[in-house]
């Protein structure tokens, strides 16, 4: 889903009712300087959401997304399989590579749900 500047100011109103929009802003405005951060305003729009009101993670979140914005998205898209844990991964992967036929790689045994 393609967001607005405007999608991503009321989001932050909505997030961060006690933060100055122009700082957060500001902030935000880090990502999408280089050609390949793409999608500037659904990335922004996805960190604010998944910052919960907090700069710290704010801050992560600008930094992850500058790295590869796409665990950014994942993270607002997918949320229910993003919380997902390592083991849990492991286990789902696992009953995936069986169901195939296939023999599962030792990095998804059994003793490591």
């Amino acid at each position: 889903m393609s967001r607005t500047r405007e999608d991503v100011i009321s989001a932050i109103e909505r997030v961060f009712p006690n933060k100055m929009m122009a700082e957060v802003l500001e902030l935000l405005d880090a990502y999408g300087l280089q050609l390949y951060e793409r999608e500037r305003e659904r990335v922004h729009f996805a960190i604010v959401t998944l910052s919960d009101g907090d700069e710290t993670k704010l801050r992560y979140l600008i930094e992850v997304a500058k790295r590869d914005y796409r665990d950014v998205l994942f993270r607002a898209d997918c949320p229910e399989q993003a919380k997902l844990d390592t083991a849990e991964k492991r286990r789902v992967f696992r009953q995936l590579f069986e169901k195939l036929g296939l023999k599962p790689p030792d990095t998804l045994k059994e003793s490591d749900a």
